[in-house]
């Protein structure tokens, strides 16, 4: 998806239930990703284990015909060899998850890798990823204290060095308040995918099938 459209909409579900995830879709997510074992700053919520989750993630795939993805874990001791490889089997097609988190063996995985940076990154470690497998990079690089306030110019520039850093896509989180006249200066910097999530949409199905929507209608090329 990211190396055949000029940019996409992915939506971080704030809860792991169809009816979010039926009101992303309808919205007109191209992609969607959900979570494990993993305390989220942004919605406020705790998400379970494999097993608590898999009768939502089995029921996902076959309602989304698009790419669905994963983050597997808050932390490096949260993130399961076991339950990433019933994931594959069950159809996900990608994980997302913090360099800092990441075990090696995930690079010997089936689904599509995509790691993300924090507030930390440094463009000399980003370019090493240049002649690695990885699919995909999320530019997290907004401090947590700073979650929902206004995009400035200073991000751009920052997402721009690193799109031209990087000879893979490159992916936005809504860690700022993202709005309709944010989407032209984000597509200018070379980021393939803007990812709203709980900042954006909110937490309930009628705000995040709007916010969606709205997001949606202002991408045109």
């Amino acid at each position: 998806m990211l190396y055949e459209k000029e940019f996409s909409l992915i939506v971080s579900l704030p809860s792991n239930n169809m009816e979010t995830a039926k009101a992303a879709i309808a919205g007109g997510a191209d992609a969607l990703k959900v979570h494990l074992n993993v305390e989220h700053r942004a919605s406020g919520n705790t998400f379970g284990s494999l097993k608590e989750n898999l009768g939502f993630f089995e029921e996902l795939v076959k309602e989304f015909y698009g790419p669905v993805g994963i983050v597997p874990g808050g932390s490096l001791e949260n993130i399961h060899e076991a339950e990433l490889k019933e994931l594959e089997k069950i159809g996900f097609h990608y994980y997302s998850v913090y360099l800092k988190h990441m075990p090696s063996f995930m690079l010997d995985l089936e689904l599509e890798k995509t790691v993300a940076g924090d507030s930390t990154y440094s463009i000399e470690t980003l370019r090493s990823m240049n002649t690695s497998s990885i699919d995909a990079f999320e530019a997290s690089i907004i401090p947590g204290e700073e979650y929902g306030s206004a995009l400035i110019f200073e991000d751009l520039l920052k997402y721009q060095s690193i799109v031209n850093a990087l000879d893979i896509p490159v992916i936005v989180p809504s860690q700022r308040k993202i709005t309709q006249s944010d989407i032209p200066h984000l597509v200018n910097t070379g980021v393939k995918a803007l990812m709203i999530g709980a900042v954006v949409t909110g937490h309930y199905a009628e705000s995040i099938e709007s916010a969606t929507r709205e997001i949606k209608d202002s991408i045109v090329f």
